[in-house]
């Protein structure tokens, strides 16, 4: 009687094998065998469930059959079981464990799926040690040898044992018995959008409101954007205004899969339009996600030109609000594989990917990259285990806070097939907590909203974090993330620019700001408070922080050849009154020295001193001697 060997991976492998040390196949109970040869059958057939149950009742017959536990194991790592597979080899090998040797590179996957990845680094070593393994045994025990060591430096190197992986189910509120995936969540975390898919083989879009109950019952997506197409990957904005997503096999479509934007209305989602020609081609689009100023979209392609198969790419939104072509992300982010999944963060520097080549566990990992203080793409971070396994990982999204992430998962707890899930981020891989301001710009004078540029710079490094237009009647809203300093200008043509200062480098900042803007037409004895001009105390030199809104005066003027300015200083009332009237003269005389020294004309440009003369607010606190410590642009001719 000829015995097969036992289905330990998804190739259902059945060779003959030359028995070794204590176990004999040929003495196995003739019973055991039929019930083993029927479970091979099932397990051809996919019915994995009902072979297990047949070659437990094989081992129960016969309690030496090492071929039947080998098979059990093989079942369980198909069924994601790692614990019962890892128990069943173990089993296997007290048996003979000569003839478990050829299971050790199989024994190896369930160890890694338990995060042991010593033991399974082990294991595959023992494969290794058998003198005749084919080249392809040995290309897959390499392979599993790269992955595991891999994990055991990682763990080395970001030991965080207080750190613990707990995917929360979203509920039946939002999960079904099909399949949800690809969420998006608003900025306050209250407005949760995501794909389920119907009908078996269609896509479509449900929201979800969070409650003082809790999430509320999904519901489709109001509006003409659901459809009998496949609606799937979707990144809505930030200001909940747009949604972007992936539509695959669409009658106006370039490609397989194309990028379609939709906008609401109060009717609900508009009916899709196809991105054009600068996102799609006659390839493959999908993954999109819009940054938190709506000037950048990420995404991924398997056009030609990349780096390998799926690359990731960004197209900008231009002054005219069209769209330039495609940049590849680059080799540091891009592999000979696949690239894919982008999510860029609400703070506009942290972006989330997966890659089956970059670093990592095996399969398609998780991965983080941030941007540099030059605005340049650093290096890509694994994300680690337990967020990453031996799995394939699919997309993921962090809702503003920094620490609270949301994927789709088939866990054992799934009300179906795919759920999606919440868990919170390890600290060391997630973004700069974000909030917002948002609010009016409108004409002082009037009253009337307007459309107008709003810009938010890091003073540190002096970087433009964000740059967005308005809408038509003056309404914005901008991510602030924490950690850092920030200017905040708007600007409109033909008025003064509008100035402030968030003061967020103290981690713990977690307000919400509602911040309506008056903007004053360009005319003699208008003026505005320059609140991002920084001196150190009683001195009189400008700070490299100040170039930030320094660099706005200079544009205002380009923009504005026969408008005259004058630069008013003002100090609080500590010290002596002659002594403040120097202080604040020499502080306006600097950036005056300062516009000059960028090819300012001079004679569009005087400064005075007040000294404490012209307090705007008591001084009896620090916070009113602060208002009044100030540098003030007024127009003194606006021909």
């Amino acid at each position: 009687m000829k015995f097969t060997k036992p289905l330990c991976s998804i190739l259902f492998s059945f060779l003959i094998i030359q028995a070794n040390g204590q176990y004999d196949p040929s003495k196995i109970d003739k019973k055991a065998v039929q019930l083993f040869d029927q479970s091979m059958t099932e397990g051809r057939d996919g019915n994995l469930k009902e072979g297990l149950e047949l070659l437990k009742k094989a081992v129960a017959i016969d309690n030496r059959y090492a071929d039947a536990y080998l098979s059990m194991a093989g079942m369980y790592t198909e069924l994601k079981n790692y614990q019962a597979a890892a128990d069943n080899y173990k089993i296997a090998r007290s048996i003979d464990s000569i003839y478990f040797k050829d299971y050790s590179l199989s024994y190896s996957i369930p160890l890694a799926g338990l995060g042991n990845f010593e033991e399974a680094l082990a294991a595959v070593n023992d494969f290794k040690s058998i003198p005749t393994l084919h080249e392809s045994s040995l290309r897959a025990a390499d392979y599993r040898i790269r992955s595991y060591q891999f994990a055991i430096d990682y763990a080395a190197k970001k030991a965080n044992r207080d750190y613990k992986f707990e995917p929360h189910n979203m509920g039946d509120s939002i999960n079904s018995s099909v399949s949800e995936y690809f969420p998006t969540i608003s900025l306050d975390g209250k407005h949760f959008v995501f794909t389920r898919r119907v009908h078996n083989n269609n896509e479509d879009f449900y929201e979800s409101d969070l409650t003082d109950n809790g999430w509320t019952k999904a519901r489709p997506l109001k509006g003409n954007i659901n459809s009998n197409n496949n609606e799937g990957a979707l990144n809505i904005s930030q200001d909940g205004q747009w949604l972007i997503f992936t539509g695959c096999n669409f009658p106006n479509g370039f490609g397989s899969c194309d990028l379609f934007i939709s906008y609401l209305s109060g009717e609900g989602w508009s009916s899709p339009e196809n991105l054009g020609p600068n996102f799609n081609t006659e390839f493959w689009e999908s993954g999109p996600s819009l940054s938190p100023d709506k000037r950048d979209l990420y995404f991924a392609s398997n056009r030609p030109g990349g780096f390998g198969g799926n690359d990731l790419y960004v197209c900008h939104r231009l002054e005219s609000g069209r769209w330039s072509p495609p940049e590849n992300l680059g080799p540091n982010i891009n592999t000979a594989g696949d690239e894919s999944a982008p999510f860029i963060h609400a703070d506009n520097s942290t972006l989330y990917f997966t890659s089956n080549t970059l670093p990592g566990y095996g399969g398609t990992d998780l991965f983080v990259v941030r941007k540099t203080a030059s605005g340049e793409w650093g290096i890509p971070e694994n994300l680690g285990y337990p967020i990453n396994t031996i799995e394939n990982e699919g997309s993921l999204v962090v809702s503003a806070d920094g620490k609270t992430a949301y994927y789709a998962s088939d866990r054992a707890d799934t009300r179906g097939q795919l759920d999606l899930y919440s868990f919170e981020l390890r600290s060391d891989v997630r973004p700069a907590k974000t909030i917002w301001v948002k609010g009016k710009v409108y004409d002082k004078k009037t009253g009337k909203g307007l459309p107008s540029s709003v810009e938010l710079g890091d003073l540190g490094n002096k970087r433009i974090i964000s740059k967005l237009q308005t809408d038509e009647t003056g309404n914005y809203l901008t991510t602030l993330p924490i950690g850092n300093d920030y200017a905040f200008n708007v600007n409109r043509k033909g008025y003064l620019f509008f100035s402030e200062n968030f003061n967020l480098s103290n981690p713990t900042a977690d307000s919400v700001y509602q911040l309506d803007i008056p903007l004053q037409p360009i005319e003699v004895d208008a003026s505005i408070t320059l609140k991002n001009i920084f001196f150190d105390n009683n001195q009189y030199e400008l700070k490299p922080a100040s170039q930030v809104e320094l660099d706005d005066v200079i544009k205002l003027l380009k923009e504005n050849p026969l408008v005259f300015i004058q630069i008013n200083g003002y100090t609080d009332n500590i010290g002596k009154p002659a002594d403040n009237l120097l202080l604040s003269q020499n502080r306006a005389k600097a950036v005056v020295n300062y516009l000059k020294s960028k090819g300012v004309d001079p004679r569009r440009l005087s400064f005075k001193g007040f000294g404490e003369t012209a307090p705007v607010t008591p001084n009896t606190t620090e916070a009113g001697r602060a208002q009044n410590r100030r540098t003030e642009l007024k127009v003194v001719k606006a021909d």
